[in-house]
């Protein structure tokens, strides 16, 4: 680990001095340019440029434009945001909203700034242009942007989290808003500083009084070449600070959502948040429940993976399927899990389970500590998961993203999240895949700790693993007679 901090900061180190490097290149090519020009009338040479930026900073008309211009700005950019957030969220949920807001918007990202800010200068005057400007350059460029990294939500995920009763507004923070970022980061890296070249140049069209684009404005007409390049760093400046403000709060929000996911109090009576409504009420353990399937028919396709499959799992009943690969039995699992529908017969399953996924199925970002008190709905205790967790993993891991993790260990934390989790019954599909014999013995032995009488169904290739979990072996399309009706 020190090694790894090590290496980061030399890189940044080696990055920081490129770009001092960079830097300073350009303003030696600069000062040779005004050398060549000879006259600040055309070419003001930087040292110039910045006494008269300094002379400027040290009056209080700099700041109050500034200012001016910043605040109507940043507060149209935000604006913008926000509203380019919801629009494309409500895109993504109707296609008919969909197909009414993608013309205006692809016109408005098609239309030259300047033909939009003499128009809107004629509609709106110049007292607001300038927001207007802003607003029409950012907004369809963070739609597009939030309508594709909507789009790419980790639906399996997505579907993880359903299962297991997160609430909408967690699934939100730990899932969909960390998934947009990267996608809202590449593209705010272009639109703040657009936003700051079509606010300036509607302050330099609609010349609002007191702005940075009249002062700019003003001092061509004078001829004031030292002022004008000032006023110009200034916007530049400006602009910069302000992308690298909100770039850096807005990588830092994925983070903190997703620590507010985990953190959000299970006393919360919202049904958003995934809990129980009753005043003073407490998640309770659910009684086993029995499932079944009743002549399920399903195909993909051309195949028929389960036809007429019939097969009934007792209250407080284990049993491991052992049918060879490909013959349906993460398909049953599914369908006793309702995260896929028969298309034909009838599925008997609680109104709540938990399972583990033969592909791993975790939040990466997160720690398997906090992977386990996301969905446990104010189960478990922070501690009582930490204690879970090191039956089967060292110490050492347990508070670390689990994209650090291996295959194995991501295994073992997926079954420990499905042992903790509340529900009736508990679904795992090939649990064991990736572990070595004592890895394997030590996770039978916590199903077996942990199950709590609730009913088990375990996909396995292994048929030893029935005796080590005290399971019936079965096969998945082995007809039998319908589980009893439900009370």
């Amino acid at each position: 680990m020190a090694g790894t901090d090590g290496s980061r900061t030399d890189r940044t180190a080696r990055r920081v001095a490129r770009g001092a490097g960079s830097v300073a290149l350009w303003l030696l090519v600069w000062q040779l340019a005004a050398w060549t020009v000879g006259t600040a009338l055309l070419v003001p040479g930087p040292l110039e440029t910045l006494a008269t930026f300094v002379r400027l900073a040290a009056t209080a008309e700099f700041w109050g434009s500034v200012a001016w211009s910043s605040a109507r700005i940043v507060g149209s950019f935000l604006a913008s945001f926000a509203c380019a957030l919801a629009l494309a969220a409500l895109a993504r949920r109707s296609s008919v909203a969909e197909a009414l807001l993608r013309p205006p918007m692809s016109v408005v990202k098609a239309t030259p700034v300047a033909c939009i800010v003499v128009i809107l200068l004629v509609w709106l005057g110049s007292a607001r242009v300038v927001e207007a400007a802003v607003v029409l350059v950012a907004l369809p460029a963070v739609y597009f942007s939030a309508y594709e990294a909507l789009g790419e939500v980790d639906a399996s995920r997505r579907e993880m989290l359903r299962l297991f009763g997160v609430g909408a507004v967690r699934r939100a923070l730990v899932l969909t808003w960390p998934s947009m970022t990267p996608f809202l980061l590449a593209t705010c890296r272009m639109v703040v500083g657009m936003s700051w070249k079509a606010g300036v140049a509607a302050e330099l069209i609609g010349m609002p009084l007191g702005s940075m684009g009249e002062r700019i404005y003003q001092s061509k007409l004078l001829l004031e070449t030292p002022s004008l390049f000032a006023w110009t760093a200034a916007v530049v400046l400006a602009a910069f600070v302000c992308e690298r403000v909100f770039l850096a709060l807005l990588e830092l929000s994925a983070v903190l959502s997703r620590r507010l996911a985990v953190a959000a109090s299970p006393r919360r009576r919202s049904d958003d948040w995934g809990y129980p409504r009753e005043h003073g009420s407490e998640p309770k353990e659910d009684p086993p429940a029995a499932l079944a399937l009743e002549g399920v028919d399903v195909s993909f396709g051309d195949r028929h993976v389960l036809s007429g499959a019939s097969r009934s799992f007792p209250a407080g009943s284990r049993t491991c399927l052992t049918d060879p690969s490909g013959a349906g039995k993460t398909t049953a699992l599914r369908l006793l899990a309702g995260l896929a529908e028969p298309d034909a017969g009838r599925v008997v399953r609680p109104a709540r389970l938990s399972m583990a996924w033969q592909g791993t199925c975790l939040i990466e970002e997160l720690s398997p500590t906090d992977n386990l008190l996301l969905v446990c709905g104010g189960a478990l205790s922070r501690d009582a998961a930490r204690s879970m967790l090191m039956d089967v993993l060292p110490s050492m891991v347990i508070d670390v993203p689990c994209s650090r993790l291996s295959g194995g260990e991501r295994r073992r934390v997926e079954l420990v999240r499905a042992l903790a989790a509340p529900g009736s019954a508990v679904l795992l599909d090939e649990p064991f895949s990736s572990l070595d014999g004592a890895a394997h013995l030590r996770c039978a032995s916590l199903v077996g700790r942990h199950l709590r009488g609730r009913t088990l169904v375990v996909a396995t290739h292994d048929p030893g693993d029935a005796l080590l979990l005290d399971a019936e072996v079965e096969s998945v399309a082995s007809e039998v007679a319908p589980a009893p009706s439900e009370d």
